[in-house]
């Protein structure tokens, strides 16, 4: 008998989103220990195997994003270093299947729109289908009024998605509360099942993913990252050799004239 597949999903957003607390309602259980992301670099990742009541398997990446809009070139040079680490795992795990962006019920700031771009565009490069996690809604009489209140105003800010969760995950709930936390585990199951099926291929990145990548995480930098300190992260933490990292390193010139 084969082995059923495992279906891989990144979740990310900024640290106060919950997405500690959203892996832990999505599992049933309490398997990751909610921690601030700030002591950690921006792409590092954290894998939680889940399994589903029904028997899907699922590799939860919790992935950590920005905390600011802008990035240092020392913090550029990390991501690009995490990057190429997480998609390599990944592509070693069947790809990627699902985006789960996390965000806090409230107003959309600038460092909500670029995690976004950060993760959609520059990351999987639009080809991995995203739905949004909203949290901290248990005040709301139903929480799916939200999204309906807010739906235009995310799409303003082009943050868009195949679907989303309006959730609560916050589990010292009483009463009523206590309920929709119930409620929310399977609001935020029945999104994944709807975007994370067994019928759709794993992401793994395209033709010279990374050279785009970097090009475009450069409109995120302060300062200007020099060529050299890009040859120099793609040798001693990508492990390539100087010769392909200085192909990279020419893939994204011409990128960058085209």
């Amino acid at each position: 008998m084969a082995l059923a597949l495992t279906r891989n999903i990144v979740i990310f957003g900024e640290t106060g989103a919950g997405k500690s607390s959203i892996i832990n309602l999505m599992a049933g259980q309490q398997i990751a220990h909610i921690s601030p992301d700030t002591n950690r670099c921006t792409l590092h990742w954290t894998e939680y195997p889940i399994t589903f009541e029904n028997g899907t398997r699922y590799k939860v990446f919790d992935t950590v994003g920005l905390e600011e809009p802008r990035l240092q070139t020392g913090d550029y040079l990390t991501a690009i270093s995490n990057a190429y680490g997480l998609i390599n795992t990944l592509k070693e795990r069947g790809g990627v299947n699902l985006l789960l962006f996390c965000i806090r019920g409230g107003r959309v700031t600038a460092t909500m729109q670029n995690n976004y771009r950060l993760f959609f565009e520059f990351l999987c490069e639009e080809k991995v289908p995203l739905a949004l996690v909203i949290t901290n809604l248990e005040r709301e009489d139903r929480m799916e009024d939200w999204y309906t209140r807010n739906m235009g105003y995310l799409e303003k800010y082009n943050i868009r998605s195949a679907g989303h969760a309006c959730i609560t995950a916050a589990n010292l709930l009483d009463g009523r509360h206590r309920d929709k936390y119930e409620e929310s585990r399977g609001i935020l199951r029945r999104a994944v099942e709807a975007h994370c099926n067994a019928s759709m291929e794993g992401w793994t990145g395209g033709q010279g993913w990374l050279a785009s990548f970097i090009s475009k995480l450069v409109e995120f930098v302060v300062g200007r990252p020099q060529k050299t300190d890009i040859i120099g992260i793609l040798t001693k933490r990508c492990g390539m050799t100087k010769e392909v990292a200085r192909q990279v390193a020419q893939q994204i010139r011409d990128e960058n004239q085209s």
